[in-house]
């Protein structure tokens, strides 16, 4: 299955959960109220997204001055995928990664973490911030914000339905139907949002590999990110884990709890797709 279609066919089951929790609450007419929710948090979020995870993470803006063969490579590796260049910022973390935010191509941000410009070679870096690229060129940043906003707004849900019990009659499910919801609703929004997530790194590998036109320097950064994210803390994205489907290597590995719901696809599978891109 094409990840496009992939990825309108899942996001089509969280607007499901959406109107299905709705329905449990008010009806027919509280599922097309949880919709309507759902779709001016989306606005609101698609709106102000890259301003909240960028404030979240401790971001500050790089100016051509400050960062110049960063900002070079970047303008480059922009002209070669067609984009407009995207504003850069620094993390101050020691950990290895990157993400890209933002509404749309003429409004996105690259931001890199000190522990990336430090420990990748030139080559490394050229292949991370295209993978970023890759997701600001198929808008990834918009499906991951709309999705995370849906999974957010199926677990207020969910709660509500504990307290509430659900509608009255027979269909509602009774107080049993509401616990069952409030348990499985949020569960399966998450399994969601990380399908969503793994289809969309996977094509960003591919299409950054083709920005650079170097995909073993691509594979080479996330083996290395990978490792190094795994030994080193990435506080503010440890106090912000709803962020961590935006980084290109979860930044979370460093607490062994977060491994149970990963929102990455296995780095080594990614690596393996690489290299059979690079022999190809």
């Amino acid at each position: 299955m094409h990840g496009n279609t992939k990825v309108f066919l899942l996001m089509a089951a969280l607007t499901a959960l959406v109107m299905g929790l709705g329905w449990m609450l008010g009806g027919q007419g509280g599922a097309v109220i949880a919709l309507l929710i759902a779709g001016v948090g989306n606005v609101f979020t698609w709106w102000n997204s890259d301003k909240m995870v960028l404030r979240q993470q401790g971001a500050v803006e790089i100016t051509p001055q400050q960062g110049r063969e960063l900002y070079a490579l970047t303008s480059e590796l922009a002209q070669r995928a067609g984009l407009p260049m995207p504003k850069l910022y620094l993390l101050p973390t020691d950990q290895p990664n990157a993400f890209a935010t933002g509404r749309n191509p003429e409004n996105a941000a690259v931001a890199v973490t000190q522990g990336l410009l430090n420990g990748l070679s030139t080559e490394e870096v050229a292949g991370v911030i295209a993978h970023e690229l890759a997701h600001i060129k198929y808008r990834d940043t918009l499906t991951m914000t709309v999705t995370a906003t849906m999974a957010g707004a199926i677990a207020m849900m969910g709660n509500m339905l504990l307290f509430t019990g659900g509608r009255d009659d027979n269909r509602g499910g009774g107080g049993l139907g509401a616990i069952l919801a409030m348990i499985l609703a949020p569960l399966a929004a998450t399994m969601v949002q990380m399908a969503i997530s793994r289809a969309r790194e996977y094509e960003a590998d591919a299409e950054g590999a083709r920005i650079s036109g170097q995909p073993l320097a691509l594979a080479s950064a996330l083996a290395k990110i990978a490792q190094m994210a795994g030994r080193t803390l990435n506080i503010p994205a440890e106090k912000n884990p709803a962020s961590a489907a935006l980084f290109i290597i979860n930044p979370l590995h460093a607490m062994r709890v977060d491994r149970l719901f990963t929102t990455h696809p296995p780095t080594e599978e990614r690596i393996a797709r690489l290299r059979a891109m690079a022999r190809g």
